[in-house]
């Protein structure tokens, strides 16, 4: 078994689940599991300056060779945390050796199938190993696919003395709760440009990514008994329905692709007196994003003028902006990771991500980062997979990354 493979079996074993609406960061502590793990790691192998600050951050300098001190310093980064969507607690990684097609059994007893009628995409990898887990737990490729990548090249940059500038390291928590860079230290970091490690398929090369921008609507309503409430009850429930309609019906995510945008009902309570609603507001296109935002403004004013001022309350906040012109000015970064790409053998797939990524919010605070792949599909599910040999193709194309701008 490879390193990297190796790595990637340790990691996903750890517990480091984060959980939306917390105030701290990180969300839960036990991500701080994992950090102490890899900041014990990096400096076995041999890197300076390792730390995992209060927040959970872990850092750590790759020293540059003799003669190449002066070049720019480069960044890698990958988070630690999985999604809440699915439990991370006791992954059970198998690797299904030479898989031939058709369906993978993950659980025979709780009949829990990986099917290729619901996923064709993975009889793209027939004669390849095929990392899963029981069913029960999503794997958590995402993104300890990409620490163990990341990890396992710096350790082969210790071993093989292979020339190279500066390197700098960094595992994020609180990465799919979009708190990843909150107190991510730019200054300290001291790269001139870097990349996260945290994309899907092998290939996947992404420089653009949504806008997003989360809206909390709050519906007011006035209850009575129902034998006398006419002219006098005011639904709240029924209110937020009526709010919900008049968003574009097929401005969804089931309903959209590529560079179309969306509004997404993310959750819903409510009764009689109250109602609360959470959305999330999405396009690539900045122009369009602003308008999606006013849309929605627009249609809480115009039912306050039926229903009464302050029957609809909102906030709404922006989560995160296109990284693309951030990363426009600094094109040699996605040129140099085709060249990466190629030096491994790998065909670049430049796709816009239809979410978020902690490279976007990073580029916006001074440090240019797109995101490269790591080779997993399905992710925040129990049917998360990920080929052996396309972590060994990602950790060549790191290599070869390092070996550019050297």
């Amino acid at each position: 078994m490879t390193e990297v493979i190796e790595r990637f079996l340790r990691y996903v074993k750890v517990d480091t689940q984060s959980l939306p609406d917390m105030e701290t960061v990180p969300s839960t502590e036990k991500q701080k599991d994992l950090g102490k793990i890899l900041a014990a790691e990096l400096k076995e192998i041999g890197l300076m300056d390792v730390k995992m600050d209060e927040h959970g951050y872990v850092y750590g300098t790759l020293a540059a060779t003799e003669g190449k001190e002066a070049l720019p310093v480069l960044g890698l980064i990958a988070h630690m945390d999985t999604s809440s969507a699915v439990s991370g607690k006791d992954v059970k990684p198998r690797i299904v050796e030479n898989y031939q097609g058709g369906d993978i059994v993950l659980n025979a007893e709780k009949d829990i199938v990986l099917s290729v009628s619901d996923f064709p995409e993975i009889e793209n990898y027939i004669g390849q190993s095929i990392i899963v887990t029981d069913g029960t737990t999503l794997l958590g490729a995402d993104d300890k696919a990409g620490i163990a990548e990341i990890m396992a090249l710096c350790s082969w940059l210790v071993e093989s003395k292979t020339p190279h500038g500066t390197i700098k390291i960094a595992f994020t928590p609180d990465e799919e709760v979009g708190k990843g860079p909150e107190f991510f230290d730019v200054a300290d970091f001291g790269a001139d440009f870097a990349y996260t490690v945290d994309g899907g398929e092998i290939g996947e090369l992404e420089y653009e990514n949504f806008n997003g921008a989360t809206f909390k609507l709050k519906v007011n309503g006035v209850s009575t008994h129902t034998g006398t409430a006419k002219n006098k009850m005011k639904n709240a429930s029924v209110l937020a329905m009526e709010f919900h309609r008049m968003l574009p019906a097929w401005e969804t995510p089931e309903h959209t692709e590529g560079y179309e945008g969306f509004y997404h009902l993310d959750h819903f309570s409510g009764d009689v007196e109250e109602a609360n609603l959470t959305y999330l507001i999405r396009d690539h296109d900045r122009a369009i994003f602003e308008a999606r935002k006013s849309r929605v403004a627009a249609i809480v004013d115009y039912l306050n003028g039926l229903y009464g001022e302050g029957t609809f309350e909102y906030s709404l906040k922006d989560a995160y902006f296109n990284m693309k012109e951030q990363i426009l000015p600094h094109m040699h970064l996605i040129d140099n990771a085709k060249a990466a790409m190629a030096e491994a053998g790998i065909t670049p797939i430049v796709t816009p991500i239809r979410g978020g990524t902690d490279g976007a919010r990073l580029s916006f605070m001074g440090l240019p980062c797109p995101n490269l792949c790591t080779g997993g599909h399905n992710y925040h599910g129990r049917f998360e997979y990920i080929p052996v040999e396309s972590m060994e193709k990602i950790l060549e194309m790191l290599k070869a990354l390092v070996k550019i701008y050297a």
